[in-house]
């Protein structure tokens, strides 16, 4: 790649180019699905391209190609500087970025034992049928789906600075999931794995990091049981919230509403803006004093896991909310600059050669108590409650400030123990509300790094994973709706 940067960030000087970087990328993807006994379908892709950023007077410029000659890469340099000129008389705002350290030849690779790309199609399917079709025995089901998802991201990144690094992201989402079906009414319901994708190798399929074989009759039963569960009767109870189920609400009430861009209101188009705007820096009440979140690009296995952001600068860790109190944000240079930080915090990025680095989010975690208990320990606290395990739909509004969250399976609790499933249950509050009402988390033994692959921002539109760890929570007197009700 080297001599496509040299030939790309020198045409960008002699054009007048005050900054420019070069970043050129292979990203392999692979998607493997069945259904019942049967493989649907395979696929496999390749993107590979590259693409020059600049900055010209203030202004940014940005070009891309897929033609790997030097001569190609000079004039995709020159065309994103003509962009940027063009732009001279359009764009009011000039660039200003935070200062980072220089790094040389910097290398880095996510930790993975086993690539995923090296292991045979054939042999991932039968895994996979295996997988189903033993799930598919379990009484009651009628259906099964089992999937697979792999990426591997190859990056090379220099620019007028003098900064190059390499890296490399293994990341991959095992899926399963059962179906019951009434056959008198036609209603059905669904239970699925609880397994969090991760930034591993094929190894995580195998080496018993996450025990399928031991939750395959899990997910039968709790399917079972939950089609013969009562609906919940609508009212205030205390919760404690699972990590498989609590990620999710992290994403969208923590994860979103601390990326500055929304806070100042420059993201908006896309999923909105947020509540935690700047002038409530370091006093706005975000949740108890048992609240601790941190933003991290260096989280082992997270899917945001990085060694460099596509600005150049180092994977990092930080504090977003410190006792229940805002205390930070998620920011690329421009931004750090904006809001008057020595440094950037990692946090741009583009999901393909052909698009421009933004402000996406990092490994966005809940800490847990070092001294918290147990899952057993938090429910053991509640006297009237529900148990909340596994996500599924969501609703939050375009501040970040009101939402529902749903979830797989819900247990009863009564005199600090569970006392079966029961079904239909949406927690509804306010983001300040609810991680107010955060009254314990529990220890390190209860943590569990949750995620995506698919969170989405910008125009155009750009795809990026994030992991959000957790420990098991307990919410005193939410509220919580009859989803049947609420939907009738």
């Amino acid at each position: 790649m080297r001599p496509l940067a040299d030939a790309a960030l020198a045409a960008a000087t002699a054009s007048g180019a005050f900054f420019a970087d070069f970043r050129f990328e292979r990203l392999a993807t692979q998607s493997l699905s069945i259904r019942d006994t049967a493989v649907q379908s395979t696929n496999d892709a390749v993107t590979t391209g590259y693409a020059v950023r600049v900055i010209v007077d203030g202004i940014w410029g940005f070009a891309a190609s897929i033609i790997p000659t030097p001569d190609e890469a000079a004039a995709t340099a020159r065309q994103a500087v003509a962009v940027a000129k063009a732009l001279a008389g359009v764009v009011a705002e000039r660039v200003e970025r935070a200062a980072e350290p220089v790094y040389t030849d910097a290398r880095w690779v996510s930790s993975y034992v086993i690539d995923p790309f090296t292991v045979g199609v054939q042999d991932k399917i039968a895994l996979l049928l295996d997988r189903s079709e033993r799930l598919l025995a379990g009484d009651g089901v009628a259906h099964t789906a089992a999937g697979l998802f792999q990426v591997k991201e190859n990056k090379f990144y220099a620019d007028t600075a003098g900064t190059s690094t390499t890296q490399q992201r293994v990341r991959l989402a095992p899926s399963l999931t059962a179906t019951a079906v009434d056959s008198t009414t036609g209603a059905f319901e669904t239970m699925s794995t609880l397994t969090p994708p991760v930034g591993r190798g094929y190894e995580y399929l195998t080496d018993g990091t996450w025990d399928f074989d031991a939750e395959i009759p899990v997910i039968a039963s709790t399917l079972a049981d939950k089609i013969k569960a009562p609906s919940i009767e609508a009212g205030r109870y205390d919760l404690v919230v699972d990590p498989t189920n609590l990620w999710l609400t992290i994403h969208e009430s923590i994860g979103h509403a601390t990326e500055y861009d929304r806070a100042i209101g420059y993201e908006a188009a896309y999923a909105g803006t947020s509540f935690a705007t700047p002038d409530k820096l370091g006093s706005l009440v975000y949740g108890s004093p048992v609240m601790n979140v941190t933003g991290d690009r260096t989280a082992p296995h997270g899917l945001a896991t990085i060694g460099y952001d596509d600005d150049g600068v180092a994977g990092q860790s930080w504090d977003l909310v410190a006792a229940g109190i805002l205390t930070g944000y998620q920011v690329d240079r421009v931004f750090a600059r904006r809001l008057g930080l020595a440094r950037s915090n990692g946090c741009a990025h583009a999901d393909s050669p052909a698009h421009v680095p933004i402000q996406r989010m990092a490994n966005v975690s809940l800490q847990p108590d070092p001294d918290g208990g147990s899952t057993a320990d938090l429910i053991a606290g509640v006297q009237n409650g529900i148990y909340v395990v596994g996500d599924k739909s969501w609703s939050i509004d375009m501040q970040r400030y009101n939402f529902q969250f749903t979830g797989q399976r819900f247990y009863r609790i009564r005199g600090g123990e569970l006392a079966g499933q029961v079904r239909d249950v949406a927690y509804q509050a306010t983001t300040t509300d609810f991680w107010g009402a955060m009254d314990a988390v529990g220890g390190p033994e209860t943590y569990l790094l949750g995620g995506a692959f698919n969170c989405g921002k910008g125009q155009p539109g750009q795809v990026a994973a994030v992991s959000h760890g957790c420990p098991a929570a307990r919410f005193r007197g939410v509220n919580i709706l009859n989803t049947v009700q609420e939907g009738s």
